[in-house]
């Protein structure tokens, strides 16, 4: 894997071609702590260069998991980071003709590592609360269009996501997620090709 460092961002590739990785430096004292946590000049040597128009924030309990979701017309490319709390993300690649189609990645985000995860273009995106609460922001490349949603579950044997345990969890136990009605609706990834 390939990993690049600009400024205060160290970038590094994962399994799927795009799916970046952003570990960010953060300067602290006694006081706390101060960070960037973008800089488009740093980010386009990193190889993510988009122009971000959305931002977006969520706040949720531990147990929900939100998505797989997608945009089927005017797909989002998403840097995602946590500000309060730990999830674990994922992406899952939906590139007509990729390498990589129906493989999924993942990271554990949190306001302790204050890592953050680029998903490109043309992937389906979800997350899982591990904490007691959690508050997620991310930056899109394009507005949302509310009539233009896709979906696939989030327990699709043919992804075999491998979710985490929740925090005080041995193992992770399928029926502590909480899911959104429409999400508990979703199909699989075969009925998107």
């Amino acid at each position: 894997m390939t990993t690049v460092t600009s400024g205060n961002f160290t970038f590094s590739d994962t399994s799927i071609e795009g799916v970046k990785i952003i570990d960010v430096k953060a300067y602290g004292d006694e006081r706390g702590y101060f960070m960037e946590t973008y800089k488009r000049t740093d980010f386009a040597v990193g190889g993510i260069d988009c122009e971000f128009v959305q931002d977006n924030q969520s706040s949720s309990t531990k147990g929900v998991l939100r998505g797989l979701h997608f945009q089927i017309n005017h797909p989002q490319a998403k840097l995602v980071r946590v500000t309060k709390g730990e999830v674990f993300d994922v992406a899952v690649d939906l590139r007509k003709g990729s390498p990589t189609y129906g493989a999924w990645e993942g990271a554990i985000l949190s306001d302790e590592n204050r890592r953050q995860f680029f998903i490109p273009r043309g992937f389906a995106h979800g997350f899982l609360v591990l904490s007691e609460t959690a508050e997620f922001c991310y930056k899109c490349d394009d507005v949302y269009h509310p009539n233009d949603e896709g979906g696939i579950r989030w327990d699709d044997p043919a992804i075999g996501i491998d979710w985490p345990a929740l925090q005080g969890d041995d193992v992770f136990n399928p029926s502590k997620i909480i899911l959104s009605e429409k999400d508990s609706l979703l199909g699989s990834i075969a009925a998107v090709r």
